[in-house]
């Protein structure tokens, strides 16, 4: 089964720094995306940054300039490094993946993480 497990939240200053790490297991026929989604307290969740295999990363418009999305294909891992931090981006971070387990269309489906909790304070 194909499971996703994040890592690398905590507490952090304003303007601070953390990276956040997923990896992808199980039964996997291929990737084709994988991204990172954020629920802060109060509010809806929401796209923060994706990367697919052919094609340019993704950004929500209030992280562009300040994270950065990275994947190792050969690992089946995906990277978030967050910069110049701001309490606003206090949430909840997920991993997500969309991928084939097998080779037909059929095969295609959305996997998520259980998610690490990022917290931004004085």
């Amino acid at each position: 089964q194909v499971q996703l497990v994040e890592s690398g939240g905590g507490l952090v200053q304003p303007g601070g720094s953390l990276r956040l790490s997923c990896a992808v297991s199980g039964s996997i026929f291929s990737i084709n995306s994988m991204g990172w989604f954020r629920q802060a307290p109060g509010k809806e969740r929401e796209l923060v940054a994706s990367i697919i295999t052919i094609g340019r990363p993704n950004y929500a418009d209030s992280v562009k300039g300040r994270f950065t999305i990275s994947r190792d294909y050969a690992r089946n891992r995906v990277y978030l490094q967050m910069n110049s931090l701001k309490p606003e981006d206090t949430a909840v971070y997920y991993c997500n993946a969309e991928l084939r387990t097998g080779p037909s269309r059929a095969n295609f489906n959305e996997f998520w993480g259980q998610g690490t909790l990022v917290t931004v304070s004085s």
